[in-house]
């Protein structure tokens, strides 16, 4: 850290000299304007390329095995532009790949393609999506898919359950959306006014849409169970059971996240507070279930499993609120 003095001239305007280094490093001479902003939390940004045109960032890609997660990360780094290039022809199999994983990334679109390159630009201005609005909106539908999730078990709705798993990739394509959108904000301090997020909440944004991507992984995998019960109903005892049990996981993650956009300690610490009360819950499915056929229980009991590990995710998210920096 180099530290300078603030001066203050006989007429009372204050200034600090600029290192030296860094001004010839930027091209400044007597004479150059650069913008000066503060940031939400009272810090001043020197910007000396005010008024022009960013440079697109372009990332390169090879066709190879891991072609589709190679596109992922070039996306969740924030890069504007994406290629895909082989020495020769790309492949049939591998454009199928680009495809359908662009299809999941919100933003990216295919704008050139020939036999050996295909061109993808992120088209989004990250300025137009706040991260609380796409995280309230990926918890919007991973939370309908465990409500959904649970009533296609309970009714043997295999229709209903085949839903809840198509619905997951939407629940990706969000989740992705805002880790894009949070690097690029701590990249960018400029955006944090207009998006209304200190760098230092990204952390917690991030790790609580990492949990509620996981809250709709875990719905998947109960009405995966569903399918498998080619709707099969279970026992009236246990399922009222099950949905009693469902009702205090899923008041668990509504509360969790409630507290969370609220920053509400005491409404947080109520989700701890169930603990006890849900795995008295768990207890008394496993007891009922023992008394139901085998291939029953078992899809039962590993889709109750599923519940509690959203319960376990409830209090996590719970764990990271806390007041809000002044």
């Amino acid at each position: 850290m180099d530290l300078r003095k603030v001066q203050r001239t006989s007429s009372g305007t204050f200034f600090v000299c600029l290192p030296k280094e860094w001004a010839e490093r930027n091209r400044l001479d007597r004479g150059s304007v650069v913008a000066i902003s503060e940031t939400a939390n009272g810090r001043l940004t020197l910007d000396t390329k005010h008024g022009t045109e960013p440079i697109p960032q372009v990332g390169i890609v090879k066709p190879t095995p891991h072609l589709d997660r190679e596109i992922i990360e070039k996306y969740l780094l924030g890069y504007d532009i994406i290629q895909v290039e082989a020495k020769e022809r790309i492949s049939l199999n591998d454009r199928e790949r680009v495809k359908q994983t662009s299809s999941r990334l919100v933003g990216l679109e295919i704008i050139e393609e020939n036999y050996s390159r295909i061109v993808m630009q992120c088209l989004l201005e990250p300025s137009a999506f706040p991260p609380e609005k796409i995280l309230r909106r990926e918890y919007s539908i991973a939370s309908g898919m465990h409500r959904d999730a649970i009533t296609a078990l309970v009714e043997g709705d295999v229709h209903l359950a085949k839903n809840v798993v198509a619905r997951d990739n939407e629940v990706d394509r969000l989740y992705f959306l805002l880790v894009r959108i949070l690097r690029t904000v701590i990249q960018n301090p400029g955006l944090t006014e207009k998006l209304a997020i200190l760098p230092i909440d990204c952390l917690d944004y991030r790790l609580v849409a990492s949990l509620v991507e996981s809250i709709g992984d875990q719905s998947t995998g109960i009405a995966e169970k569903a399918v498998e019960l080619k709707g099969t109903k279970i026992a009236e005892e246990l399922s009222q059971l099950v949905l009693s049990f469902h009702k205090g996981v899923y008041d668990s993650h509504e509360t969790a996240l409630r507290a969370m956009f609220s920053r509400d300690v005491s409404l947080a610490e109520s989700v701890r507070a169930e603990r006890e009360k849900i795995a008295e819950a768990l207890r008394e499915i496993e007891t009922v279930a023992q008394t139901q056929p085998v291939e029953v229980a078992s899809q039962v009991l590993a889709a109750v499993s599923s519940m509690g590990r959203i319960y376990d995710h409830s209090v996590d998210i719970s764990d990271l609120v806390m007041p809000r920096l002044v």
